[in-house]
């Protein structure tokens, strides 16, 4: 896999990859499934990834759940066409399974070892890899003790199947737990200007145990792009998952929009667009290495590749961290600490 770009790299933990400071985020491209996007159109999905690695982009995040697999064959057709040693890493996620009879029923969580180990196999062929860069455990499992298919993360990378092991959507007691059984190279958190819980406890955790982390929905699932409206929101289909989300309509949905209106004043100071303001406000955190950020056309890339490059001052972060507080929106701290 490439490790040149034209863009600023950052280690990431101690994997020994260094990451662009965004990377492609591959949920939505997945299309119509239980927690999808709706339908896509996979010729406008690859575009958008091979514009993203043209643009110097070197990583790119899946999923084998998202749409049940089909995310993982978008990827791998846009890569096709790149050679290999030019390719971006690819980080991908387990431990969720559903149902291809029934796309729309809920995920199943699975941890066991031989279920993790035929989702490995599935996401290698899947994605046309000997090796995959990244394996995370998506949630929680329910079926079995963490210690049970975190070592189960970690013989897979003992024998080469995937180059570094991580974490998704556990908390700071997970990562100790599963610190004590072997080193968690990284964590994936939602983080965003309106979900900033993981600031509390995980971020602190990861820092201090050189542990990379890269968060999810930064943009909060397009609610801080500066495009979203309560209208657009009440017209959303019901297949989008978003249509079902609390922060989506309401009370919840105006506080969120005045956060929106706070980091489009900041973007237009630093001439760029809000989208790419959102996408960056992680970034100025302690403990974070990247974000993800999801894109379905080429127009999309191009809104949010500004992040890659744009540092956020203390000023900005404060000016935005004074409107979460007077709107109340989502939960966890508003700025970073002094």
């Amino acid at each position: 896999m490439s490790q040149t770009t034209t863009l600023p790299t950052v280690p990431f933990g101690r994997t020994g990859m260094n990451i662009t400071r965004i990377g492609f985020g591959s949920w939505a491209v997945g299309g119509d499934w239980a927690v999808g996007w709706g339908a896509q159109d996979d010729n406008e999905s690859v575009a958008a990834i091979r514009h993203a690695v043209a643009l110097g982009v070197n990583w790119i995040d899946t999923a084998a759940i998202y749409g049940l697999g089909h995310s993982e064959l978008v990827v791998a057709k846009a890569l096709s066409v790149i050679p290999k040693s030019e390719r971006p890493y690819i980080f991908t996620k387990g431990g969720l399974i559903g149902d291809p009879a029934n796309p729309n029923a809920a995920p199943r969580n699975v941890g066991a070892a031989a279920s993790l180990r035929r989702e490995v196999e599935d996401s290698l062929r899947r994605l046309h890899v000997e090796r995959i860069d990244l394996y995370q455990m998506h949630w929680p499992a329910k079926d079995v003790p963490l210690e049970e298919y975190w070592g189960t993360l970690l013989e897979l990378k003992r024998e080469g199947k995937i180059a570094a092991a991580g974490l998704s959507n556990h908390s700071a007691a997970q990562l100790e737990q599963a610190e004590a059984i072997g080193h968690v190279d990284t964590l994936q958190p939602p983080f965003s200007a309106i979900r900033r819980e993981a600031a509390e406890h995980e971020l602190p955790w990861c820092h201090a145990h050189q542990t990379g982390v890269i968060v999810y929905s930064p943009m909060q699932a397009g609610l801080l792009t500066g495009t979203f409206t309560a209208a657009r929101a009440a017209a959303l289909p019901k297949n989008d998952w978003r249509s079902r989300n609390a922060e989506f309509t309401g009370e919840k949905l105006a506080h969120n929009l005045q956060v929106a209106a706070a980091l489009e004043k900041v973007a237009q100071r630093h001439g760029v667009s809000t989208a790419a303001a959102a996408a960056a406000w992680p970034l100025a955190w302690p403990g974070v290495t990247a974000s993800i950020v999801g894109a379905r056309s080429h127009r999309q890339v191009d809104g949010w590749i500004a992040a890659a490059t744009l540092h956020l001052t203390a000023a900005d972060m404060a000016e935005v961290g004074a409107v979460i507080t007077a709107s109340g929106a989502g939960g966890g701290p508003a700025q970073p600490a002094a």
